[in-house]
């Protein structure tokens, strides 16, 4: 039978990138708590002890930055001296200053439903039925097993050697009609502690050390997270693992020294982590730290929004949507539909797009209204991908740089809602 293989990563909370992305969206959040309209486009550089700060921001908040940025890093678990960045004792460089009044003339407008977009480009929304959250099974299974490891690590029970850093990735194979067949390889590299010592500083007692502990990792690996990661899985899944299915655990033997002090991390950095681990279609934008003015964000959420009800409606079994957006401008350029042979309705690729256009306003204030985007949601999506994740309310409390306390229930992941089936319905005459 022939046969494909697709690859997709993933990266944990700890990674020095998504330290970047939590770091900026929670600045985002506290501004947005207390200013609903408030600009904020930060930028976030981590690397040992250090963190540094750089953007722009427009808003009536006044926040702790120090305060937030540090909460931030310790909720992550970087808090012990001996990983060279903590939330203790980093320094913190702040270089954010007021927004461009260029930009701001073209989003901010006399009436509010003719905000134009915060600034030009495309953005993709992917959706598929391989998986019950519609999202690429590479992907899924690579945010599943890096949940897991976190959430062990946080449990503090089993594997008690975990550090913060972790990367996965998932290798499956899947015949010519894209179905999947078997989970081909799993690669996992996960930071640890170091927690067998050398009796001595000779090579060979060092070797000796290091190989017991990657025995102990990998053999936890298996019996230990693998096992948690099969509990969350529907039957069809699990049986994707197979006999045949090649675990590549800690390649290089030994990860103690990780996090931003192994590697810098930088804002934006994993976009396809992300969104569709590289299925799909990506417009280059990142999302973490912007504000949903920047329709780098609102629109990709708008797009995945429409592209998952598609599919979830039975229109399709797979479909990438494209919207384009001009500077100041409120409508998008275009909406761009491929459906990959899948299409299942009576109409075109082409008259789905021009209904799309047509029946939904897509323009930036639209977008955040009904997805709610001006509330300070962000700091989840910033690991484990903004997409294929399931909504929640919760009450959050923020406070400002004078103390004010403020309580705020929220509604988390409102793109990924199955709320247009019926809109669709009506639209496609189903």
């Amino acid at each position: 039978m022939s046969y494909y293989l697709f690859t997709s990563e993933s990266v944990s909370e700890g990674h020095p990138d998504k330290v970047a992305d939590q770091i900026s969206d929670a600045i985002l959040d506290n501004y947005l708590a207390f200013d609903r309209n408030s600009k904020v486009a930060c930028e976030t550089l981590v690397t040992t002890g250090q963190v540094v700060l750089a953007g722009e921001i427009n808003s009536k908040s006044q926040i702790n930055i120090q305060k937030v940025v540090r909460e931030t890093i310790s909720k992550i678990g970087y808090n012990k001296g001996e990983y060279c960045f903590d939330a203790d004792n980093c320094g913190i460089l702040n270089a954010l200053h007021q927004q461009s009044q260029d930009i701001n003339r073209g989003v901010d407008k006399k009436n509010p439903k003719d905000q134009g977009a915060g600034d030009q480009g495309i953005m993709f929304g992917y959706a598929t039925n391989e998986t019950e959250t519609f999202m690429p099974l590479p992907l899924f299974l690579s945010h599943l097993l890096l949940v897991e490891l976190a959430n062990l690590r946080k449990e503090g029970k089993k594997m008690k050697y975990l550090r913060p850093d972790a990367k996965s990735q998932v290798t499956v194979r899947y015949n010519k009609s894209h179905e999947a067949l078997e989970i081909d390889t799993i690669v996992l590299s996960t930071q640890h502690d170091e927690f067998h010592i050398p009796k001595s500083n000779t090579k060979d007692e060092i070797e000796k050390v290091e190989i017991k502990m990657l025995e102990q990792i990998k053999k936890d690996v298996q019996l230990i997270l693998l096992p948690q990661v099969l509990k969350q899985l529907p039957d069809k899944l699990k049986t994707l693992f197979t006999s045949n299915t090649k675990y590549i655990v800690n390649p290089t033997g030994k990860f103690v020294i990780g996090g931003p002090h192994g590697d810098s991390g930088l804002t934006g950095r994993k976009i396809i982590v992300d969104t569709y681990g590289g299925k799909g279609a990506h417009g280059g934008g990142a999302f973490s730290g912007k504000d949903p003015s920047k329709v780098d964000r609102s629109a990709a959420y708008a797009a995945r929004h429409l592209a998952k009800n598609l599919v979830a409606g039975g229109y399709c079994e797979r479909v990438l949507i494209q919207l384009s957006y001009a500077i100041g401008v409120p409508k998008p350029c275009n909406v761009f539909v491929d459906t990959y042979n899948t299409n299942k309705s009576k109409f075109s690729d082409e008259e789905i797009a021009e209904r799309l256009f047509d029946k939904f306003d897509l323009s930036p204030y639209a977008i955040e209204k009904r997805l709610g985007l001006k509330n300070p949601i962000y700091l989840p999506t910033a690991s484990y991908g903004h997409f294929g994740r399931i909504p929640f309310s919760e009450k959050k409390y923020f406070v400002d740089a004078s103390g004010i306390k403020k309580a705020i229930r929220l509604n988390y992941f409102t793109w990924e809602k199955l709320d247009l089936i019926e809109e669709l319905k009506i639209i496609f005459n189903k």
